[in-house]
């Protein structure tokens, strides 16, 4: 049976309210339940079968084959929505060449937080430190088995601060500029920021203050790059 106009309009006009609740912005989101379960144990395991058969190049059908797993259940494994049994385990675990009990090191891994008092951050000495620049180190853990790292800076530019433009470093970097207004530069590009301004970028081009137009500057930096020292 053949829909009216009007309920046509009513589709069309339910999907067009859905997709500007819920914009596709291309990732996922960070405070989003996954598959709104609490079935962390599922979602570790999955995530550790998921990366060692990455390392090891397989397909998921590569790994079906080697396990006698469906395609079906392996996906599901994979992605946290079952709790495989000892037997699948084992078999995955004889599949990719590690023990059992490797499915199970990021869940029992403790994770830690820190927090840091307003002011109370570490000074520390960077590469801009001799041009007057402030640097507060605002976190930093001792997790070597994360594959990144982070480090969040409070950076800060006063009138004994110089110009400096030719940071380079690997990595990526996110500024966001919290008080006073400076030119940044990035490669060839200026970028004139303001409180509530940010920026994004690739931190192995020049990049840095070109021009301090209203001090005291300050804005936060979060600079990450992959670890090298595995």
């Amino acid at each position: 049976m053949r829909k009216s106009s009007g309920a046509r309009l009513a589709s069309t006009d339910a999907a067009a309210k859905e997709a500007l609740i819920a914009p596709d912005v291309g990732g996922q989101d960070p405070h989003a339940l996954t598959g709104a379960r609490d079935n962390l144990l599922e979602v570790a395991i999955g995530r550790e079968v998921r990366a060692f058969r990455t390392k090891l190049g397989l397909t998921v059908a590569d790994l079906a084959a080697a396990t006698g797993l469906s395609l079906g259940m392996l996906s599901k494994i994979e992605n946290g929505a079952t709790s495989p049994s000892l037997t699948t385990l084992q078999a995955l675990s004889r599949a990719l060449g590690v023990p059992v009990t490797a499915f199970f090191r990021r869940y029992e891994e403790r994770r830690g937080a820190v927090f840091v008092k307003a002011g109370t951050g570490l000074s520390i000495e960077r590469r801009g430190t001799r041009n007057g620049h402030q640097y507060h180190l605002l976190g930093h853990t001792g997790d070597r088995s994360s594959r990144v790292v982070v480090e969040p800076y409070m950076i800060t530019l006063t009138e004994e601060s110089d110009v400096f433009p030719l940071f380079q470093h690997s990595g990526l970097e996110f500024l966001y500029m919290l008080e006073g207004e400076v030119v940044y530069r990035h490669a060839d590009r200026l970028y004139t920021m303001q409180p509530g301004d940010s920026l994004f970028f690739d931190a192995d081009a020049p990049h840095g203050p070109e021009e301090m137009r209203k001090l005291p500057i300050r804005f936060l930096s979060v600079i990450s790059y992959p670890r090298l020292d595995e």
